[in-house]
């Protein structure tokens, strides 16, 4: 099958960094990598079996790349390969994420704001943000009021317009492209995620391959 390709075909390959399968599926090139080839090669690549799932194999898998590359060359040897990217690609096994159901999503809303507002007022309270208002308001109109709420109130609204333009959004509503910082840190805390998944697998691997190579010695 691999004598059929020409001498110098060349295969350009990016791996995922993750892919969901479900349990028991059989994995392809294709699913795990971007391919860039002549396209009779490319088709041919796309469809080549990786790896097939077993329940005990768990709920995550990492392929690395140099596993990939003994399989492609172990059927087509006459094939050049360039790489790109991450060395590994991490298999997520199970149903993707479904969408959140309108209670929890309620539940979590009212738990974020209330908590939010309460964290604002014990910061206000630790620093004395009301005597401070009450020293601004003298200031400006030369006469003390214990509760300023031509001040306070326009204040407050601030806070809440600054909480927009600091998370750059408005329900569905994006204020332009930048993302802001709580998916910043999301995507940062996935990454962090996926990395130590990847590693953990990596290190379960090799400690599988010498207690192999361990049992082979002592026979």
């Amino acid at each position: 099958m691999g004598s059929d390709m020409p001498a110098q075909s060349v295969l350009y390959m990016r791996l995922k960094k993750r892919v969901h399968i479900k349990a028991g599926d059989t994995v392809t090139l294709g699913m795990t990598a971007r391919l860039l080839a002549n396209e009779e090669i490319e088709e041919e690549m796309a469809a080549l079996e990786l790896y097939r799932h077993h329940t005990a194999d768990g709920n995550r898998v990492v392929i690395d790349l140099l596993q990939i590359i003994r399989i492609i060359r172990s059927r087509y040897p006459d094939i050049a390969i360039e790489t790109y990217g991450d060395p590994q690609v991490l298999l997520m096994v199970g149903e993707k994420e479904e969408r959140a159901r309108l209670p929890v999503l309620v539940g979590a809303w009212l738990l974020l704001f209330f908590g939010a507002g309460l964290a604002i007022m014990n910061f206000h309270t630790d620093v004395s943000m009301k005597e401070v208002h009450i020293r601004i308001a003298e200031l400006v109109t030369g006469r003390r009021n214990e509760h300023p709420l031509w001040f306070q109130i326009p204040y407050s609204i601030g806070i809440g317009l600054g909480m927009l333009l600091f998370f750059n959004h408005l329900f569905k509503k994006r204020f332009n492209e930048e993302p802001n910082p709580l998916e910043v840190e999301l995507y940062l805390y996935q990454e962090n995620v996926n990395a130590y998944v990847v590693a953990d697998e990596m290190r379960k691997k090799q400690g599988q391959h010498r207690s192999t190579l361990t049992g082979d010695g002592d026979d």
